[in-house]
């Protein structure tokens, strides 16, 4: 099984905002956070989307039919080194979710929110086209195969009751563009 090395914030927050997939892909899209330390404004409730575009005009195009699609997109700007950032506003109604993602309670939150998310995608290995259940709907579930993976990975067995996805952690979910830089 291989996992996911985005954030928290984009597997549970960046669906909810309905952007096309082919979009964040084109667009270089590399993560998403809840905070960004060099932003000047001060944003709450709002998820930090951070791309890389191959192709600014193409970007440009993109953002702009954001701004036409949703009011949930509130601020754009970008850094040094083509980076470039989406800011949109989460929705409230999910509110209550948000909080118990953040507090590592994912099966706890509501079936609404979870129905957000697809539960199955298409996947590709060796000319094979295969569904698999998404990552977000094997964590709501806590799935055994995920369970197993963090038993094989921590060398421990772990109780029903526990979650099988990793905690929040703040650090991990701010955008520092400076750190990102020091990793290319």
């Amino acid at each position: 099984m291989k996992l996911s090395h985005h954030t928290i914030s984009t597997i549970f927050m960046r669906p909810t905002l309905k952007i096309e997939e082919e979009d964040q892909i084109r667009n270089g899209f590399i993560n998403a956070y809840m905070k960004d330390v060099d932003c000047q404004m001060e944003y709450t409730d709002c998820a930090f989307l951070l791309f890389k575009p191959p192709d600014i005009d193409v970007y440009n195009h993109f953002v702009e039919k954001e701004y036409e699609r949703t009011q949930q997109l509130i601020d754009d700007y970008d850094y040094e080194g083509g980076y470039c950032v989406l800011v949109y506003k989460l929705d409230v109604k999910f509110k209550e979710d948000f909080e118990k993602v953040k507090k590592g309670m994912y099966s706890k939150t509501s079936k609404e929110f979870q129905n957000l998310f697809k539960k199955v995608k298409k996947v590709v290995r060796n000319g094979l086209h295969n569904d698999e259940i998404t990552l977000q709907h094997l964590i709501f579930r806590k799935s055994p195969d995920l369970k197993k993976y963090w038993e094989d990975k921590i060398e421990m067995s772990l109780k029903d009751e526990f979650e099988t996805w990793t905690t929040w952690v703040e650090e991990k979910e701010t955008l520092d563009v400076n750190n990102l830089k020091l990793e290319e």
